[in-house]
């Protein structure tokens, strides 16, 4: 099976509400994307395609490749229909490879026994060619074979990805309620900031969104902070095609910006922790760290934008306190931030009633489970930084 060379339909997920950021990424890079739906796009390509998708993409979960879609009624069907793909091309008898699946078929109680069936049809396979039977287990660090099941629907894919993509990597202090990477990503994406002018994050907690925008602005994609994918562990990998795309992200990677990311907090341990995260992946420099209380913020003169990921009042703080907070929001963006735009992530509408500044959009996004909104704010210029004509 030439699968590094044969093109198929390849599956990008991702989380709620994320699926039309990921189509701008993948149109970008030159692909076509063919299907969008709640959770992520279609397109065609081969494996060595999706190389560059996970090394590239931001708002993604996992690509996935896929090798055959079938009717399957019962677990015993889809053993069968699984037994003839050639899996001793695609997986090495002395290797190992793990299994997960998305399944809603009124045959089967748990995933755990679809995921069985799919091992042990795998494994008899090439026990039956090779003699040997390949090691299997829960790592997603190796091969990963991903099941979809629908009713009697079937489709088995490559899990190109293996470990989720959504984790960027340079990420290895998460602080408290910490933003998913390729949310915070897909969030700066809704916002339309142009890459290339202020971004201020007050509150910014372990600092994922100041260091998302760093790395949007200087063109640093997360493949740089990766070395295993699951496609490595499938026969047929040539690793020149991905020290190829690897060295195009480097080569394509600004070490400088020309405007100011600005984040602030008043916890001293938060702002340890960004400048930590920041530091991983290398983007320390970029970035004015500074702890404070979030109306203390400096505000650059070049206008651009502030965002907020406040605390929801669901998990942590107390919810009259917040009340005031999300006031003091709203005061600070109507009377410091003018010329701006003004972000404020929540998934709590009372609170943001405590705002007291018209949306001018309501984005929806998830956080978790949470469902969430990104409310922009138009914060009208004022003299200072517009000079009427006459003056």
């Amino acid at each position: 099976m030439q699968v590094f060379q044969n093109k198929s339909k390849i599956v990008i997920t991702c989380n709620k509400r994320l699926a039309s950021y990921l189509q701008q990424e993948v149109e970008a890079l030159g692909y076509t994307v063919t299907k969008n739906f709640g959770t992520g796009i279609e397109l065609e390509g081969s494996m060595n395609d999706c190389i560059p998708l996970n090394l590239n993409l931001r708002c993604a979960s996992q690509v996935l490749y896929s090798l055959k879609t079938f009717r399957a009624e019962n677990p015993a069907r889809l053993y069968k229909e699984l037994l003839d793909i050639a899996w001793e091309d695609l997986i090495d008898f002395t290797g190992y490879f793990s299994v997960t699946s998305n399944v809603d078929n009124e045959t089967i109680t748990t995933p755990l026994f679809a995921n069985l069936k799919v091992k042990d049809a795998i494994v008899d396979r090439i026990k039956e060619k090779k003699g040997i039977r390949p090691n299997t287990g829960s790592d997603g660090n190796k091969a990963v074979i991903n099941l979809y099941w629908k009713d009697e629907t079937a489709e088995i894919f490559i899990d190109t990805s293996g470990e989720t993509l959504a984790k960027h990597g340079y990420r290895k202090i998460p602080g408290k309620a910490p933003m998913l990477e390729a949310l915070a990503t897909s969030t700066i994406m809704a916002t339309g900031w142009d890459q290339n002018s202020s971004f201020l994050v007050p509150m910014c907690g372990s600092g994922t969104l100041a260091i998302e925008a760093a790395l949007l602005a200087t063109n640093k994609c997360p493949g740089l902070f990766r070395m295993n994918y699951g496609f490595m562990h499938i026969m047929g990998y040539d690793e020149q095609v991905f020290f190829t795309e690897r060295r195009k992200l480097k080569d394509q990677a600004k070490k400088e910006i020309g405007f100011k990311i600005v984040a602030s907090d008043i916890s001293e341990d938060a702002i340890s922790i960004a400048k930590k995260n920041a530091q991983t992946a290398g983007v320390d420099h970029l970035i004015e760290f500074a702890v404070c209380d979030f109306a203390d913020t400096e505000i650059p003169e070049q206008p651009g934008i502030v965002i907020f990921n406040p605390e929801y009042g669901e998990r942590l703080g107390v919810h009259s306190k917040l009340e005031a907070t999300y006031k003091r929001m709203g005061d600070f963006m109507k009377q410091q931030c003018k010329g701006y735009r003004g972000y404020i992530f929540t998934g709590n509408p009372e609170l943001a009633k405590k705002i007291g500044l018209r949306a001018s959009r309501r984005l929806e996004f998830y956080n978790g489970k949470l469902d969430c909104r990104l409310l922009e704010y138009e914060l009208y210029e004022g003299s200072k930084r517009e000079p009427k004509a006459n003056e």
